[in-house]
């Protein structure tokens, strides 16, 4: 066979990540298909792996230490390369590096994000490609804002406190020093969310509660966005609140669009295209895309739909691999996937499926070599 094979899976979340989802694909491929060339692409959307995406397509990793969503230092990582950097919000201010995984949905800030774009500045990143995601916070990027040098003030002119809870005593922006500190460089955000800030669809409402917010938090965050809103409009000029996106990442997309000028793109299309898929499509027979749960969400712009969409426009037949499955065989031919495995294919037990992911992956791996790769999927009728 002269042809390859792209692996390009997401994260399997709480089981695998999608470096280590790729390794078991190739694993399981190999056995069946020594001959065939393989080539590895873990991808991502924006959220939880999109650094490890960009290192495995050739960025550089940098390590910066940086305040945790609780104000606690952590180790975060950004990649980059060239002049463009790619910073993971939930690297620094992430549901996963909460101390002891005990949430703040009051007082967690996004300080550290802005910690580390400045990092990525100060390393000679021109262009900034911010993914949102696994957020642990809901300040409206207030944090971020403040690491690079705005100044969120109360009515006694002094330094708001972190925390979305603490935008309800906002009195004034003034984003001076930030306009001079990232004069000359772009930011993207790269996401999959395209909720507005406030309201029942918003940050607060939707997301909150996901970061261990009860109802009457919840609306103390609302009132502290709706708070940060009214302060933006006046002083600043700008309506953003309403706007897809601004939502994301506990409004971090509206602080984003507000203070750092970003534009928002579609986290999969944009991430694909920057990381080069389409170079890896040409000549290949197959794509192996994949992520712990194909449902729903996957329909909304998640991972493997934007790699099944971006190989289908080249003519290249894909098929999936998850932990689980919840979309019919007709959502899944209408999203471009031939067909579909899962693990509860092999181990109806999902905790099993979590535990086993690897070796159970790598034979999943193994059925599409044996059915797949036995002949040219592109000339039979595709089915899941």
């Amino acid at each position: 066979m002269s042809s390859h094979v792209v692996i390009a899976p997401d994260k399997f979340k709480g089981s695998l990540t999608a470096p280590e989802v790729a390794a078991r694909v190739a694993a399981g491929l190999r056995r069946v298909h020594p001959e065939v060339l393989l080539m590895t692409m873990p991808v991502a959307d924006g959220g939880d792996g999109t650094v490890d995406a960009a290192v495995a397509a050739g960025f550089t990793r940098r390590r910066a230490v940086v305040s945790g969503p609780t104000g606690e230092p952590v180790t975060a990582s950004y990649a980059i390369r060239d002049e463009t950097a790619v910073v993971e919000l939930a690297e620094a201010s992430g549901l996963r590096v909460l101390p002891g995984g005990v949430p703040a949905p009051l007082t967690a800030s996004s300080h550290g994000t802005g910690e580390l774009i400045a990092a990525a500045v100060a390393d000679g990143a021109r262009q900034v490609v911010l993914g949102l995601g696994g957020s642990a916070c809901t300040d409206g990027g207030a944090g971020m804002a403040a690491a690079l040098g705005a100044r969120l003030l109360d009515s006694q002119g002094r330094d708001l406190p972190p925390g979305g809870a603490a935008l309800r005593d906002l009195d004034a922006v003034d984003t001076s020093a930030l306009t001079d500190r990232l004069r000359g460089v772009t930011v993207v955000v790269a996401g999959d969310v395209d909720s507005p800030l406030l309201g029942p669809d918003g940050a607060a409402r939707v997301f909150a509660p996901q970061k261990g917010a009860g109802p009457d938090q919840v609306e103390i965050l609302e009132a502290g966005l709706t708070r940060l809103d009214a302060v933006v409009r006046r002083d600043l000029g700008l309506v953003m609140a309403g706007l897809p996106g601004a939502g994301a990442a506990g409004g971090v997309g509206f602080g984003a669009m507000t203070f750092l000028s970003a534009r928002m793109e579609p986290g999969i299309a944009y991430l694909l295209d920057l990381l080069g898929f389409d170079a890896r499509l040409d000549g290949a027979r197959l794509v192996v895309t994949g992520e712990g749960s194909l449902d729903a969400q996957s329909l909304r712009g998640k991972a493997p739909v934007g790699v099944a969409q971006a190989a289908r426009r080249a003519g290249v037949p894909v098929v999936a691999v998850s932990g689980r499955r919840a979309l019919s065989d007709e959502q899944l031919r209408a999203a471009g996937f031939a067909r579909a495995y899962a693990l509860t294919d092999l181990e109806p037990d999902p905790g099993r499926c979590m535990e086993d992911a690897g070796p159970l992956l790598e034979r999943l791996a193994e059925e599409i070599g044996r059915t797949v790769l036995a002949e040219p999927l592109s000339r039979r009728e595709p089915t899941c």
